[in-house]
């Protein structure tokens, strides 16, 4: 059933939004990368040039195709704008030309890593009559996530600079350490982006490859009950939220069903677990409970 209006404009503000954002950032932000170089040598000059260029070029075609791995693309090369506007702060780049940088990096950031945009992305991929809604990050997954993406964001940055420098140690070490990122990191983050709680014809499905082993169907016959419930309500239902602390969506059903947890260290199999209520986060509650709601499910 297709979503409401109302949603389909918040998603279309947020993503044209970023697009515009990331507009700006290529007609002003070439003054604060100059700048900061402005007396290195001619070839640190020729490659801060080329980078920036490059950096944008990618983002504006993550920013131009919502599409699942789309989405991991667009949250890792565009918050790197405001990175490299507080490099550029850093090496002394004029103040007003650091400032016409760092707003738009910053707007743009904050819109690609909104709900509204992810839904976007998400359901741009959608099959026939399904609605995907993203879950939020388990805040440990999250934490580990921004910690490797800066490491990489580092390294990206500091390689081809150190090359252009001839600083040949730190350009080979960052080489290897950016190279060895790209070919691992991506691939767990877009983990997240694969989160989804779906609502389909014949019930609802939770997709969830960081807390789940197998994906969870739950026929319509089998949900009693659909409703938001607070982090101080969590006491029977299992929690496939990360965990996720704050409002939760909590799924009431009729008969047992089985969730097999993703493999831990101690349960290299998963685990198997039979339960008559669940617990998902998505990023707007809200939203689903009016999909739930069209869909004639079980409202509480």
């Amino acid at each position: 059933m297709a979503e409401t209006a109302e949603r389909r404009t918040a998603g279309r503000l947020t993503l044209w939004g970023a697009r515009a954002a990331w507009l700006a950032i290529a007609l002003v932000g070439d003054r604060a990368v100059g700048g900061a170089v402005a007396e290195r040598s001619d070839a640190v000059q020729f490659t801060a040039t080329a980078g920036a260029w490059v950096g944008w070029a990618a983002g504006a075609l993550a920013l131009a195709v919502p599409g699942v791995a789309m989405l991991t693309a667009v949250r890792a090369v565009v918050p790197t704008a405001t990175v490299v506007a507080a490099l550029t702060f850093v090496a002394g780049a004029d103040g007003g030309a650091v400032m016409a940088l760092a707003v738009p990096a910053v707007v743009a950031g904050v819109l690609v890593g909104s709900a509204d945009t992810g839904r976007v992305y998400v359901q741009a991929e959608a099959y026939g009559d399904e609605d995907r809604f993203p879950l939020r990050a388990p805040y440990g997954y999250l934490a580990a996530t921004v910690a490797t993406w800066a490491l990489w964001v580092a390294v990206l940055l500091i390689a081809p600079m150190a090359w252009a420098a001839r600083s040949w140690i730190l350009a080979g070490v960052s080489t290897v350490l950016a190279v060895g990122a790209a070919w691992v990191l991506p691939i767990r983050w877009h983990q997240l982006a694969r989160r989804w709680l779906v609502a389909v014809p014949a019930g609802l499905v939770v997709h969830d490859p960081v807390v789940l082993a197998e994906t969870v169907m739950l026929p319509r016959r089998q949900i009693e009950a659909i409703g938001v419930v607070a982090a101080h309500d969590r006491v029977t239902a299992l929690d496939l939220t990360g965990p996720t602390p704050g409002v939760a969506v909590e799924i009431e059903l009729v008969e047992a069903a089985t969730a097999v947890l993703a493999p831990r260290a101690a349960t290299p199999k998963g685990t198997a677990i039979h339960t008559t209520a669940l617990l998902v986060a998505p990023t707007r509650p809200g939203a689903v409970l009016r999909e739930a709601a069209l869909r004639r499910l079980g409202i509480r």
